[in-house]
Formats: structure tokens, sequence, C-alpha cells
């Protein structure tokens, strides 16, 4: 029978994507580990990944050099410089889904159709005080100097200038300290916002899993090759 056959398809379908995401997790990323040269204490950066049942970020400290790199921060009015700023939190994510459902209670049909299909992309660049550590939803690494300004390289190529400035999206922001900006890329299921932390975490020395679509396996993988 015909629905049958939708079944069997259907639980056929969920077993590929189980067996993807589980590759996905288990195949390291870079496959070989690259040797690290020996960093004189003091000297490395620390830097941090944010996660939630559904959604990574990374955080970097505000100092005047990340101050520097993301200037367009302070012009867009979030309070980068204000006696309580510790943390610059920055997550790509699709358009639509991450602009208009900053709680589940917000969710609609359409931004959730776009998040699960193809959209346009954003970066959400917020202000962060003191994070507690350690916690569940917060993993801490160490990276070398020459890592970490290959990290900063991403997320900077990550933003979208248009004539040659990066401005904040008009009345897009979840509350006082934060904003979003055009990014470069599309999203999508199978390219979102875990994997765009992956790729930023990989380029940071960090080894991830091969893909890394959900926050649970991009934590898996990194306890497995870190």
């Amino acid at each position: 029978m015909a629905w049958k056959r939708s079944i069997r398809g259907l639980f056929a379908l969920f077993a590929l994507l189980a067996l993807a995401v589980t590759g996905g997790t288990l195949m390291p990323r870079p496959f070989w580990s690259a040797a690290k040269a020996s960093e004189a204490f003091g000297q490395t950066r620390r830097i941090l990944v944010l996660s939630n049942p559904i959604h990574t970020d990374i955080a970097i400290r505000i100092d005047v050099e990340t101050l520097a790199r993301f200037p367009f921060l302070a012009e867009s009015g979030m309070p980068v410089t204000h006696s309580n700023a510790r943390w610059l939190v920055f997550g790509w994510g699709g358009r639509a889904f991450y602009i208009e459902t900053p709680t589940w209670a917000d969710l609609k049909p359409v931004p959730l159709i776009k998040g699960l299909t193809l959209d346009r992309s954003v970066i959400h660049a917020d202000v962060a005080g003191e994070i507690i550590e350690p916690s569940d939803r917060v993993r801490s690494f160490e990276i070398t100097p020459e890592e970490y300004q290959r990290l900063l390289a991403y997320i900077e190529a990550s933003f979208k200038a248009e004539d040659g400035r990066i401005t904040a999206i008009p009345d897009a922001a979840y509350g006082p300290t934060d904003g979003f900006f055009e990014a470069n890329g599309w999203f999508s299921a199978a390219v979102g916002c875990n994997t765009w932390t992956a790729g930023a975490l990989r380029e940071a020395g960090i080894r991830t899993g091969w893909w890394n679509p959900l926050p649970v396996s991009l934590s898996m993988s990194l306890d497995l090759y870190n």
C-alpha cells in the first residue's frame, strides 16, 4: 500500500540522517591533529563556546584589539564600552528564523520553513558581562595568538559589507545589548549555525567533527578530539 511505502521511506530518511549526523560527529576534521608549538605562559587567548539545545555561539573577550577589529558594533549603538561589558558574542544563522524567533513562543510558520530549507544569513552580535563557568552550556578553550587572529578573521569575513560599510539591520534586535548584521553565505538545514561555529573553531586550531549540524554533535566531537 502507498501509505506503507511512505512510512518505510520516512524511516529510511530518518535512518540516513541519523547515520550522517553520527558519521559527521565521529569523523574528525581535520583528520590528523596538527602539531602545536608550545606557548609561553600567559600568551594564549581564551575563547568560549556557548550553546543551547539548537544553537551555538562564539564568545571573545572585549579588549582594545577586538574593539578596533569590530568598530561597527559600537557605531551601531551596542554598549561594547560599558563598564560591565566583558565578552563579544557572535552567532550566524538564517535571517528570518534568527531575527523573528527570540523565544520559542515567537515561533511562526514562515521563518520555520525558511530555517528548514534555504534562507539568507545574518550575524547576531551581543555584549555580555561575566559568563558563569563551569557550565553545561559553556566550554572554554585556550588558543595561540596566531589561532586567535585566524578566528577573528573568520568572524570578520562573515559580515557582509555594503558600499564598503558594515551596518546593523534596522529594528532587528532582541534587546538593548545586541544587533543583527547581514552576513555572507546562505543558511540551510545542512549548513547552519552550528556548522558555522565548527568552522570558526577549526580556524582557531580546534578539531571538530566533519559535519556538526546540532550542538550536541559539536559538543561530542569537541570532547573526542580536544
